[in-house]
């Protein structure tokens, strides 16, 4: 029988899992359709690079529709899950919603922003999560030391170099330091303009970065970035982004020109809105078997998903590349022998540890017991996160834009006009409505 199998979600979890079963399932034993907000799935450990221009930003991200030939691709939104009745409510990107029918569902929607009722924070702060976001950054950056040089206001000048990025985790830190790399060599085309004068600050609520690191390399990370000038803010947090004044809860006040926020992220609604089983921090309730607890022929992991550490009795996996990819390929050998009848295989993954990029030629790495930091922490970033970009192809442009930034400068035009360029031809229009 022809299974259809619905995979919500086209990140980590939804492109490995779709790609196992592509290599697997045989013909007419199944057909698979992916629906995907976007199009195509995003590398992010590679956002903060594409925001810093080390890596063309179209190279952080693989298409599926490319990449899972044969399967059906969907862009839209899957708004809720009848799994009673085997349907989930689909708004396409254009034209009116309906009902998809299915027999298994995979639940990979992931995480969102998770964001606070933190006054001025939606109007003024951006977040790190997609490669809209980071292109955004790396222009803005620009354009803020553009505005800089171009003006005599000093409370307009102290503004466009004031930078604060809320969330020590590799997010924040990665991000941080990559606009850091950016700013210090745009800043050679602006002679008017002194390194001194610009004003890094990392604002972390706890009293350490990098959690998911061992302590010391979240100190050496802390005193790397200090000597570069970055002010690491512990135990602090955004009180209110009103007015664009950043008010920090140990009483800092910083009117900063540029206010992101990597404060981490939450599950995807979808499965509590749908009525399906999660726990207390909104994750789907799954088995050690990628299988939704208690729920037939529904499977989930990555992010969204608090699957069991059988490594660590009691605990759930984290939510993080390392285990989402290798969860993912599992899933994909599980979902094959779900629709086969077949004994499904438990998850069970050791971690292995985490890397950190922090510009400038530096990182920290941490394998099993193994260490580094500097120049070897750098490349040890580096080579892990190549070695998990999807395709060849990708490994290939990655590889590319990394010897060209090497062995060039970065380029420092800002391209905002791309983000809206509609501005031009409507002003255009306008004016010629005032003359005529």
């Amino acid at each position: 029988m022809n299974k259809r199998i619905l995979i919500i979600g086209g990140g980590y979890v939804g492109l490995y899992s779709a790609l196992g079963l592509r290599g697997l399932v045989r013909r007419g034993e199944a057909e698979v359709t992916v629906v995907d907000p976007r199009g195509y799935m995003t590398y992010q450990p590679f956002l903060a690079e594409a925001a810093g221009g080390a890596i063309e930003p179209r190279h952080v991200v693989a298409p599926l529709n490319r990449l899972l030939k044969g399967m059906r691709v969907l862009t839209g939104r899957v708004t809720g899950v009848d799994h009673d009745n085997r349907t989930a409510r689909f708004e396409p990107a254009q034209g009116p919603a309906y009902d998809l029918a299915y027999d298994i569902v995979v639940l990979a929607a992931g995480s969102i922003t998770r964001g606070m009722p933190i006054p001025g924070l939606a109007e003024r702060a951006v977040g790190f999560k997609t490669i809209g976001e980071a292109v955004h950054l790396r222009n803005h950056v620009l354009a803020q030391l553009a505005a800089a040089a171009s003006t005599d206001d000093p409370e307009v000048r102290r503004r466009a170099l004031t930078f604060v990025v809320v969330g020590g985790g590799f997010s924040g830190v990665e991000a941080l330091a990559e606009m850091q790399g950016l700013a210090d060599d745009a800043l050679r085309y602006h002679p008017g303009l002194d390194r001194a004068e610009l004003s890094w600050n990392l604002v972390e609520a706890k009293d350490a970065i990098l959690p998911e690191l061992a302590p010391e390399l979240g100190r050496w990370t802390v005193e790397a970035l200090t000597e570069r000038g970055v002010h690491v803010r512990l135990n602090a947090l955004l009180t209110s982004a009103a007015g664009g004044v950043a008010v920090l809860s140990d009483g800092t006040e910083l009117d900063a020109g540029t206010l992101v926020w990597a404060a981490g992220g939450r599950p995807s609604p979808l499965a509590a809105d749908s009525g399906l089983p999660v726990d207390a921090t909104g994750r789907v309730k799954a088995t050690a078997y990628l299988t939704v607890e208690g729920i037939p022929d529904a499977f989930a992991a990555g992010d969204g998903a608090a699957v069991p550490d059988l490594t660590r009795p009691g605990e759930f996996t984290a939510p993080n590349a390392q285990h989402a990819v290798r969860q993912a390929k599992l899933l994909g050998r599980n979902l094959v022998a779900h629709v086969r009848g077949r004994r499904l295989k438990a998850y069970r993954h050791a971690y292995l540890g985490s890397v950190a990029g922090l510009g400038h030629h530096q990182g920290v790495a941490q394998v099993y017991r193994i260490r580094l930091t500097g120049f070897l922490g750098w490349l040890a970033h580096r080579v892990y996160h190549l070695a998990w970009v999807p395709t060849f192809d990708h490994k290939a442009r990655v590889l590319a834009d990394w010897l060209l930034s090497g062995l060039f400068r970065r380029e420092a035009v800002q391209l905002g006009g791309l983000e809206h360029p509609e501005t031009d031809f409507q002003e255009a229009v306008r004016e010629h409505a005032k003359a005529a």
